[in-house]
């Protein structure tokens, strides 16, 4: 936080669609927790995005938000938190940016619940999302059967393997590549 004169400059702060692993009640959530104890995120709410878009499984499980709009036949469920630069820069690692697994992009989203005075509108709200990669994506679309989920529940996480369970002879990213080019 810094000072300016009288005003008090918060640190920018970036919001966050989180669509799998990350939300409540799954395998990565803690590393939500850890941001939001050293209040690097806040969580918002449950949303839902404004577009349908097809939400997958790629290898071991790992879900993937696809940026082809138009192609799901679901608004997809998730959760909305704000986050810091520095609770950015390690989901960036997590969500390997570097490594071409994730890029994160702008997505519009909702509340998934709307207060009744709001006359049935919902507010959407410019957020951003982890977005498999899109040297991959219309192909795990095609893998997937163009068939995708609408939130990445329980029930849909029972196949995830968790990273430190995976097998260490390929990359994840040639992971990725194979389980696209199977059938």
């Amino acid at each position: 936080m810094t000072i300016s004169g009288n005003i008090v400059d918060s640190p920018k702060q970036t919001l966050i669609f989180s669509y799998g692993t990350l939300k409540q009640g799954f395998s990565n959530h803690t590393l939500m927790q850890d941001l939001i104890s050293r209040n690097d995120a806040v969580f918002l709410g449950n949303y839902i995005t404004d577009l349908r878009l097809p939400l997958v499984r790629g290898p071991y499980g790992v879900p993937f938000l696809l940026n082809l709009p138009g192609t799901g036949s679901h608004r997809v469920r998730g959760e909305l938190y704000s986050v810091s630069d520095a609770g950015l820069q390690r989901l960036d690692v997590l969500e390997g940016i570097t490594l071409g697994h994730y890029e994160r992009l702008p997505i519009a989203v909702r509340p998934e619940i709307c207060d009744a005075g709001d006359s049935g509108r919902r507010l959407v709200v410019d957020a951003e999302a982890y977005y498999a990669h899109r040297s991959f994506a219309e192909d795990m679309w095609r893998r997937s059967g163009q068939v995708g989920f609408e939130s990445y529940s329980h029930e849909v996480a029972k196949g995830y393997v968790r990273r430190d369970l995976r097998p260490k002879d390929r990359s994840f990213r040639e992971q990725i590549t194979l389980f696209c080019s199977s059938n």
